[in-house]
């Protein structure tokens, strides 16, 4: 468990905001349309069902998944158009690991909840004035496509934390989505208050979080610690706490790191919203691919239907976890597109993807574990390559990488108007099962856009340890004018990011260095160099830029373990290339040892002395 401290905490009481009062046009309504062989795991719902059985599948998935942290279940849950519950009768449920939330209109407005969709703490812990309650853990769960009108009432089911006996106790009115990293919003319309903390228990801290394409009445972050937000409209947001970044957000906070610690980019320089499932007018099901965007500000929707275009689902291989690696190329070899339903698929192969404009879409996180040391996949050098939602787990034989950008084909990912893009794509060593890999994600194609990635060596579960879950970097970036939003990487024992491609930007850094360090020998960069940065941009770079990145350490074998620095870069950058850089020490009772410059050989140090402070660099070189 990541045990952290935070020192500001806004305890929130009742907000009332009024709904929207712009129509909302609503798709057609069918009468249950013929789906394809989603599988069990799949539950898709339509606004003509009874709601007490749709409320009663919901709480049944939220009993199962809530504290599944490591389990295999798997869980999509898929609205059609229309709408659901009503302010005398709100639907309202909560949403655990591994389950994926979606309305399957073409636009948000298409599906809207009466209700409320909702995470809780999931960790209670301590006792007397020590117990607190965190969502510090709340990974793998994501919401996206539709439109909440928060209504509340009595809660159907909660599922607390133990041993929390309670509730939510203070709830009144308001969207609760306490998560930490790997639990996406997107595409998302709150018409009521949202907080990203769950004020109700004490303590409450989160990790961090992702939010795109959404639009949010007003935001209550509290003691969430970082979080990134892209590409939405918001009223107004509270709290910034160690590391918040806005990039083509309108209401966003003004700039003002690093007091408060609030990065803003006022547009974004290169976006690609995430291929969608929906149905369209005629009740058939399709997916949505939208268009590259360059230097935009607000959701993609805003004036209207997102650019893009629409892929029949007759052009999709629909995988189940029992299908083979090979029967999965074979698709993929016959020019067919990839669903990968919800489960686990363990692959005796790469599975191969090859075709420029190639989607694989993944339903309920699938997760693929390579068990022979090979890699999950492989994505050729081609345009317009989109993978998104999938978890890549590593297996227990060492694997060179789990997913790899470019490669087996000829170069042609130079079109900067059709980018390959990943959108929340998730590594995993260790944790849910013993694995090993050397390096999670490389990128060897250019224009590639990394939007909410989370590549983590376990810290906690299964197989996890220094000379257990083995594991050198989380992404390595060869590919030139790569463009990633919402970089999450952890624990590493090297460098946890390796940067080599010219012209890229990476606007939020998230990152821990690996807790269980033995000794410092065991982790020195080179003689004399204590420890690895956490973010190495290459010594050949001529041009690259970051926002908003932080490093933070926490080392808890009992004995003093240094980072001389959390980046290092070259010094012939441009003036001003990265910004708004902070490292924190956590954990004064438990951590020790600390890093002693933020990048290169600039910045204070983090340690004992300052625990769960940003110290801080503003501009460098």
């Amino acid at each position: 468990m990541r045990m952290r401290t935070v020192r500001t905490l806004i305890v929130a009481g009742t907000l009332a905001l009024a709904w929207s009062t712009s129509p909302v046009t609503l798709a057609a309504v069918h009468a249950s349309p013929t789906a394809p062989a989603f599988g069990a795991s799949v539950h898709i719902f339509n606004p003509g069902m009874d709601q007490a059985a749709i409320q009663a599948q919901l709480n049944d998935i939220a009993v199962a998944q809530v504290h599944n942290e490591f389990g295999t279940r798997r869980d999509a849950v898929l609205f059609e158009p229309g709408t659901y519950g009503s302010s005398t009768n709100p639907l309202i449920f909560q949403v655990g690991y591994y389950t994926s939330v979606a309305g399957l209109g073409q636009s948000p407005g298409n599906v809207v909840i009466n209700g409320e969709i909702e995470v809780f703490n999931s960790v209670c812990s301590g006792t007397g004035t020590n117990f607190g309650c965190f969502a510090l853990n709340n990974f793998w769960r994501s919401l996206s496509n539709l439109t909440i009108n928060v209504t509340k009432s009595q809660n159907p089911v909660y599922v607390p934390a133990p041993p929390d006996p309670g509730g939510p106790f203070c709830e009144q009115s308001n969207e609760i989505w306490a998560v930490s990293q790997a639990s996406p919003m997107r595409r998302v319309a709150i018409n009521g208050f949202t907080t990203f903390m769950d004020y109700c228990g004490p303590k409450a801290y989160a990790s961090g979080g992702f939010v795109a394409d959404s639009k949010l009445n007003g935001v209550l972050n509290g003691s969430q610690q970082q979080w990134i937000t892209r590409n939405s409209k918001i009223d107004f947001w509270t709290n910034a706490v160690w590391n918040q970044v806005f990039s083509g957000v309108i209401g966003a906070p003004a700039q003002s790191f690093p007091n408060p610690t609030y990065t803003t980019l006022p547009a974004s320089p290169v976006t690609r919203e995430a291929p969608y499932l929906y149905l369209d007018s005629a009740g058939s099901y399709k997916v949505f691919v939208p268009s590259v965007q360059n230097n935009t500000s607000g959701t993609s929707w805003a004036s209207g239907q997102t650019p893009g275009t629409s892929i029949s689902i007759d052009t999709f291989f629909v995988a189940q976890p029992a299908d083979s690696a090979a029967s999965i190329n074979a698709a993929l070899q016959r020019g067919m597109n990839l669903i990968l339903t919800p489960g686990v698929y363990h692959l005796d192969q790469s599975i191969n993807v090859t075709r420029p404009d190639s989607v694989v879409l993944g339903l309920g996180f699938p997760t693929l574990v390579p068990d022979n040391g090979v890699a999950s996949m492989t994505v050729a050098r081609a345009k317009g390559m989109l993978i998104s939602g999938i978890i890549f787990d590593a297996g227990p034989t060492n694997s060179p990488v789990l997913l790899q950008v470019g490669s087996g084909h000829a170069r042609s990912d130079n079109e900067a108007s059709d980018p390959t893009a990943l959108h929340d794509v998730f590594f995993r060593i260790g944790g849910a099962t013993p694995g090993k890999a050397t390096t999670a994600l490389v990128v060897n194609s250019d224009n590639v856009i990394l939007d909410d990635i989370w590549s983590w060596r376990a810290d906690h579960g299964n197989g996890v340890g220094w000379t257990a879950n083995t594991a050198d970097t989380g992404l390595v970036v060869n590919g030139d004018n790569v463009t990633a939003y919402g970089l999450f990487v952890e624990h590493y024992q090297k460098y946890n990011v390796i940067w080599n491609g010219n012209g890229g930007m990476d606007i939020f850094f998230q990152n821990e260095l690996p807790y269980d360090v033995p000794n410092q020998a065991a982790w020195m960069e080179s003689p004399g160099v204590d420890g690895y940065a956490a973010f190495k941009v290459g010594s050949k770079v001529t041009s690259f830029h970051g926002y908003g990145m932080g490093s933070y350490s926490f080392f808890n074998q009992g004995v003093n373990i240094y980072a001389a620095h959390a980046f290092e870069v070259p010094t012939t950058l441009a003036a001003g290339s990265l910004r708004d850089l902070l490292t924190i020490f956590l954990d004064p009772v438990n951590g020790s040892g600390g890093i002693l410059h933020v990048v290169n050989d600039t910045g204070g140090s983090s340690t004992i002395a300052n625990p769960d402070t940003p110290v801080t660099v503003v501009s460098y070189p």
